[in-house]
């Protein structure tokens, strides 16, 4: 037994001294700059690698770029997103898990991949992404030409769902659910179902027979007819040097006229049945609509996006510091 003992005694000496010289030459190491600088780029990259999985499974930081949510979101304005509201996304624009029991809600404040996204080539768009997530939000290189930012994602309210039919007249929504038998206003619509008044108006009402005049004078230009008609001349004058307008508007009187110049152009009459009918929402997608409804690139000019390109839900305001708080 006393060799036992005696064994295992010397055993523990010898591996209690090993480590304490390796630890004492770790200790003692020089550290060179090579050394030094890889440790901190090390640091870094862990640092971004966690970040970027952070943005992609949890939350997202976003920058508001554009005046279509206004007042709700201003432009500057940066919120948070969570990216598991309506199921986990394995990759940008990929498959989604848990989705099928996290459905998009009525009057939800959304984030979903732009219809009319121009993209710059998958290196550019990973790179880009990487960047945006890595610096909190504080770096876009995603531009246009003319040096905005190439919105990749909108951020808009969720207001028509699937069986809804939804027209637009003067700047005013107007929502026909399903089951319903007739066309009622938002307002109306809202109060019954006590949403929020998120949406406002940022054009006067009585501009509006200014932007008719204006798209049906566009056409006529365009059809190289010279007569017009005094009253449109009067109208147009009302919003000649205005800086906003419902641009929505001013393309339904457009085509409206072009029907009224040639009725028997087909390809004329399909552009404004698009207008005259309104927007059917199918079953499984939702028609997003910005806040600042006369100022808004939106589903009325893309239509109705699926719910599987829905990938987070605004919660919170973070900054300015003044409104920081949650998102209604």
């Amino acid at each position: 037994m006393d060799k036992i003992y005696s064994f295992l005694e010397n055993k523990t000496v010898k591996i209690l001294t090993h480590r304490k010289a390796l630890k004492a030459y770790e200790k003692s190491k020089k550290k060179t700059i090579l050394t030094e600088l890889w440790s901190w780029i090390d640091a870094l990259i862990f640092a971004v690698v966690v970040v970027i999985l952070l943005n992609q499974f949890l939350f997202q930081l976003f920058l508001i770029p554009s005046p279509s949510m206004v007042s709700t979101l201003n432009i500057n304005d940066r919120v948070v997103v969570s990216k598991i509201s309506y199921g986990v996304e394995l990759y940008p624009t990929g498959p989604k898990i848990f989705s099928n029991s996290r459905k998009v809600q009525r009057d939800d404040i959304i984030t979903f991949y732009n219809p009319e996204y121009n993209s710059k080539g998958p290196v550019f768009d990973i790179l880009s992404q990487a960047i945006y997530y890595a610096t909190l939000s504080l770096v876009n290189i995603d531009r246009n030409e003319d040096g905005s930012i190439a919105e990749r994602l909108f951020v808009k309210r969720a207001v028509g769902f699937g069986g809804d039919n939804i027209k637009f007249k003067d700047g005013n929504v107007l929502i026909k659910p399903a089951g319903y038998d007739n066309y009622i206003t938002e307002e109306e619509y809202r109060e019954e179902n006590s949403l929020l008044p998120g949406p406002h108006r940022s054009v006067d009402e009585s501009l509006y027979d200014g932007m008719h005049a204006w798209g049906r004078l566009f056409a006529l230009q365009e059809n190289n007819i010279n007569v017009v008609p005094q009253h449109l001349k009067n109208s147009y004058e009302s919003v000649q040097n205005q800086n906003m307008f419902d641009y929505y508007e001013f393309l339904q009187n457009k085509t409206l006229m072009n029907t009224l110049i040639n009725p028997s152009d087909m390809y004329a009459r399909s552009a404004y049945s698009h207008y005259r009918a309104g927007i059917y929402v199918p079953n499984g997608y939702v028609l997003p609509l910005g806040d600042n409804r006369d100022n808004s690139s939106d589903g009325r000019y893309f239509g109705p996006v699926k719910e599987s390109t829905i990938n987070g839900k605004v919660i919170a305001r973070f900054w300015p510091i003044g409104d920081v708080g949650l998102v209604k």
